[in-house]
């Protein structure tokens, strides 16, 4: 088992840390999701399949609580503002959710206690996971980036061919700028990324997308941004600011088809060709499949 999934088996239960030791390679090495929930048996999702280690005895409330406060390694108000969004990103760019007992102040969430259930999504490193895209994005024969969109819906693998263009694009030469505003893409802890991104990638870790692609222009001088579910209008600004500095942008967003992308929030982006590559993904037969990419330039805009 890699070093990165180990990081959230030391943080479980023990009764949950034995069961997915018990559990053949094959399973733990295509682990997708650890779901624990009060007094029902914990989940493993594994190759769109679903296991359970049976063990709803031993999963009571109290034991939630004490799994988050070591997922959130006793820190609760260092977490303050992902808490508030249903969700923490822990060591090694793993994301948990979070339900329970939603608390408010000021009349927006503020944190979430009584806690009735977890559902950690282990992040990992493909290498090699862009390979099939990476003809689309880069023109080895131009030496040229294209502005590239990734669509499809969740746990399609988005983010980990993000992480491998970010590898291969730097090691090719190119400054990566990565704005990783949920700790996802590169997974950074105490400022050091748990993944291999290349020697020519900076990471800006847990700002905001609008400000932190403009932050990256400024400071780091990229020549390809890569960040990751934009949709917000501040976002779309920020693009097309990096486009008038001249530098590109590879980027995702949750859709299934090019009218989903083309009435979102970035729709006019797509419209107006500023994204010239849409690579549309699926999680059939399994995660990561390409579905279709289309190369928008050239093409009559609004088409």
């Amino acid at each position: 088992m890699d070093k990165n999934t180990e990081k959230i088996l030391k943080k479980l239960p023990e009764s949950v840390r034995y069961g997915i030791y018990q559990l053949p390679e094959s399973i733990t090495d295509e682990m997708e999701e650890i779901r624990l929930k009060a007094r029902q048996d914990t989940l493993i999702i594994s190759g769109g399949r679903e296991i359970s280690l049976h063990d709803k005895s031993s999963v009571t409330p109290e034991l939630l609580e004490e799994t988050l406060n070591r997922l959130l390694d006793y820190s609760c108000y260092a977490y303050e503002e992902e808490l508030s969004k249903g969700y923490i990103t822990m060591e090694g760019g793993h994301r948990v959710g979070i339900c329970g007992r939603v608390t408010l102040k000021g009349g927006r969430v503020h944190l979430i206690k009584d806690i009735s259930s977890l559902n950690i999504r282990r992040s990992r490193q493909i290498i090699g996971a862009s390979q099939k895209v990476m003809g689309s994005v880069w023109d080895e024969g131009k030496n040229t980036i294209s502005n590239t969109l990734i669509i499809s819906p969740p746990k399609c693998g988005k983010t980990t061919i993000l992480r491998d263009l970010a590898r291969n694009l730097s090691n090719r030469g190119y400054r990566v700028g990565i704005c990783d505003e949920r700790s996802e893409i590169a997974g950074c802890y105490n400022g050091e990324t748990s993944y291999d991104l290349g020697g020519r990638t900076d990471v800006l870790d847990g700002c905001p997308k609008a400000e932190g692609i403009l932050m990256l222009i400024r400071a780091m001088s990229p020549d390809v941004i890569i960040t990751d579910e934009i949709g917000k209008a501040e976002d779309v600004r920020a693009i097309e600011a990096a486009l008038c500095a001249g530098v590109k942008t590879i980027t995702t967003i949750h859709g299934s088809s090019y009218e989903d992308v083309a009435n979102s929030a970035v729709g006019e982006l797509v419209k107006n060709h500023i994204f010239e590559t849409l690579i549309f993904l699926s999680a059939n037969p399994v995660t990561g499949t390409v579905k279709r990419i289309m190369k928008l330039a050239g093409m009559k805009k609004g088409a």
